[in-house]
């Protein structure tokens, strides 16, 4: 600050003595200025009253603004130079390709390509890397291949503007190749490179190659500043290897808040909520990644009151929740049947301003419909602008599992006419309004539907709810027939599902089945044996009955207790 008020004494004092448009006398005036990026139009002010600019001030001048957010103006500028007679040097020519590449201009590079090497820049090393820079820049990797295979000598920068360039294209086995090519040319690879080696690791999902690459950096004693050991622990966290990921955590001389993020993500995908909450609370300063990588851990995890009560925390900061925050504690508030926060939510997105994208919005209807409230549900979708597969399942599954069944497989209609393609979580929806609205053949057809009209081959869950609708319907033969038929051996629930239509109808016969078949997948539930001895109860086999109840106390079977929970 105090170099700044000096340089202003003296360009003041060059413009009293009329010096300031004296080349040599404003050049130190000039340079000052150029080194701050916030002196942009300060240094034009002063290019622009000088009589005749000498190549260093085009230079200087050229480079200010070709480092900046204008980049396009350092190639007018140096159009401007070649109209006054001055061809410019090396350096001109990279600051020049610097603009180009900054400006993805191609085009313009190719001709400060042409002009270097007519003046004789082939030789020179750091024009031969501006231009690997400026192609790479611009996705012209093979011109930028073509300088870097000709050049008469490389140095670390030319292979990391090589290697930077195919990872800006997201082409990582080449980054990989290339970081062998660098090692058998005896080459030391530092930091930038290693940030780019191990983002290609990432990508391509090889974790042997990435510890391979983590032991390098140690071996060769790589300085491990933070974007380095930012990109380790990403790497290692998506590996769920958190022992490694906090080793480099605790190596690292400076952390920031990226750093924390990444630990405490890598801890919640691991489902280590603890240690991410350490960290979480140990944090200097949280960001709203911080607070959503918690709160959405805690709701992933199933530990939604959890989610909520940090939720409420993070309002009592001055971070803003942003779409995604939301959209995971609207997913915590359906699990919990929490209605009331939920509301609260949707106010609070709606009063501030916060992006309602379909995610948000589909976490809305979900929320609404688990929570009983299908008005609003369909209110939030009838105001989406785009609606998608998740959209319809959410309110057509809602709709269905709330009793209104046949709006339920209206909207399926409307769906179809809207040439959206139904998913398998959208044919749940429409077998279970079929099952609660008693439209069993209608709900055969449907089912038919999903491999024939849709290439969708059907679940187990599918089958599930096709021996659901047969069996309210009372239908427990043609239950058990289509059980018989199944291409995959019915689970559990399916045959629990069974015995309890059995009860209901008082067929002992298929019941026995269904016990039978229990008892070998599922010996210690107890509701299995309650269940059949009931059935054998309503039929007045007394003794089956107690035979049943027996053979509960005597196994080692699970009996949970009864328990009640109320929301405050």
């Amino acid at each position: 600050m105090e170099k700044l008020v000096f340089v202003k004494e003296l360009h003041a004092r060059l413009i009293k003595t009329h010096l300031h448009t004296d080349p040599s006398s404003i050049f130190p005036v000039i340079q000052s200025y150029s080194l701050q990026p916030s002196n942009l139009q300060r240094t034009l002010f002063v290019f622009d009253q000088i009589e005749r600019p000498t190549l260093s001030i085009w230079n200087i001048v050229i480079r200010c603004f070709a480092q900046s957010d204008r980049p396009v103006f350092a190639l007018h500028l140096f159009d401007e130079m070649r109209d006054r007679g001055l061809i410019g040097n090396n350096l001109t020519s990279i600051y020049v390709l610097k603009a180009c590449g900054r400006a993805q201009d191609a085009s313009y590079g190719e001709k400060i390509h042409a002009h270097s090497f007519k003046m004789g820049f082939r030789s020179y090393l750091y024009v031969c890397n501006s231009l690997i820079h400026m192609y790479a820049s611009c996705k012209q990797l093979e011109c930028a291949k073509r300088v870097f295979d000709e050049m008469p000598e490389r140095d670390l920068v030319s292979w990391n503007s090589m290697i930077c360039g195919y990872s800006q294209s997201n082409r990582y086995k080449e980054v990989l190749r290339l970081f062998d090519l660098l090692q058998e040319a005896d080459l030391i690879a530092d930091s930038v490179t290693m940030v780019k080696v191990i983002l290609a690791c990432i990508n391509i999902g090889d974790k042997s190659i990435g510890l391979s690459m983590a032991k390098y950096i140690k071996d060769n004693i790589i300085k491990m500043d933070v974007y380095l050991g930012n990109t380790l622990i990403d790497m290692h966290g998506r590996h769920g290897s958190m022992d490694l990921a906090r080793e480099v955590f605790d190596e690292m001389e400076e952390q920031n808040v990226v750093s924390w993020n990444a630990m405490i993500s890598g801890y919640a995908k691991a489902g280590d909520l603890t240690d991410a909450r350490k960290l979480f609370d140990k944090m200097p300063k949280r960001d709203v990644i911080s607070w959503t990588t918690m709160i959405t851990g805690y709701s992933q995890s199933s530990q939604f009151s959890d989610a909520l009560t940090l939720f409420i925390d993070m309002m009592n900061t001055n971070i803003k929740p942003d779409e995604i925050t939301v959209a995971s504690v609207l997913s915590a508030c359906a699990h919990l049947g929490s209605i009331d926060m939920g509301k609260s939510v949707h106010d609070y997105i709606c009063k501030n301003n916060i992006k309602q994208d379909l995610y948000v919005g589909n976490s809305l209807i979900d929320m609404y419909c688990k929570c009983g409230s299908t008005e609003k549900a369909l209110e939030v979708f009838q105001k989406l602008e785009h609606k998608d597969s998740v959209s319809w399942t959410s309110v057509i599954s809602g709709l269905a599992v709330n009793g209104n069944a046949n709006y339920a497989l209206d909207l399926f209609s409307n769906m179809l006419m809207e040439n959206t393609k139904p998913s398998h979580g959208t044919y749940v929806g429409v077998l279970l309004a079929c099952a609660h609205a008693g439209m069993v053949d209608k709900g055969l057809e449907y089912f038919e539907s999903m491999k024939r009209d849709y290439g969708l081959h059907p679940e187990m869950k599918h089958y599930g709810c096709v021996v659901d609708m047969l069996s309210r319907s009372g239908d427990v033969e043609r239950a058990y027939e289509f059980m018989k038929e199944m291409p995959m051996d019915p689970d559990v629930i399916i045959w629990r599902m069974l015995l309890g239509a059995c009860k209901l109808q008082g067929n002992i016969v298929i019941g026995e089945i269904a016990t039978n078949r229990l008892l070998e997948l599922d010996p210690d539930n107890s509701g299995n044996y309650v269940l059949s001895s009931n059935i054998y109860a309503s039929a007045e086999r007394w003794d089956d009955a107690m035979k049943m109840r027996k053979l509960l106390k005597k196994g080692d079977v699970f009996k949970p207790l009864g328990w009640s929970c109320l929301q405050v």
